[in-house]
């Protein structure tokens, strides 16, 4: 039987794996905790104590915790230390899970940032959405800017991480 596997490039060392090219730089982010919240977002910031909306496409998230949103009742909450609520259903009328393992985290930082955007998706990188969701060289991410204007995140399923990674690497101006 064929190895299929061999015809796909192997994942870098996500540790390690930087690309650094004119005016924009693309390193994994680790560590973060990512909890997917659906439901009843009013209760979910009373039992959290994460208040808002959460960031869409384009628009600048800061602090600690914050919350990317997703849909009109789902959320992605983000963290650098671990949250102190557990994953599982609330009879408020939240759901919990925890997404730590099953999206990877790209920080793309440098002035380049709105060209690459521009190449990547349909989004007018000046403008921010209400939805971090946005298809992103043809894989659907979450997107936002991180601190400043000149740093995104992307959190794109697992799978398809070595895939936007060659993305990354193959895109003209990176």
């Amino acid at each position: 039987m064929r190895n299929l596997a061999e015809k796909w490039p192997s994942a870098p060392d996500w540790a390690t794996a930087v690309l650094d090219k004119d005016e924009v730089s693309v390193r994994t982010l680790g560590g973060l905790n990512q909890l997917l919240v659906s439901g009843d977002l009013a209760a979910w910031a009373l039992a959290s104590g994460l208040a808002g909306e959460g960031v869409g496409a384009g628009a600048v998230a800061s602090g600690d915790s914050y919350m990317v949103r997703i849909a009109r009742d789902r959320v992605l909450a983000v963290g650098e230390q671990a949250f102190p609520i557990a994953a599982g259903w609330y009879e408020a009328g939240f759901a919990v899970s925890v997404m730590d393992a099953g999206l990877h985290v790209f920080e793309i930082e440098g002035p380049g940032l709105a060209g690459l955007v521009a190449r990547a998706t349909a989004l007018d990188p000046g403008q921010a959405s209400r939805s971090a969701s946005v298809l992103f060289a043809g894989v659907n991410v979450l997107f936002y800017r991180f601190g400043n204007a000149n740093r995104g995140r992307l959190h794109v399923d697992r799978g398809f991480a070595p895939y936007l990674w060659e993305w990354l690497e193959q895109s003209s101006g990176l």
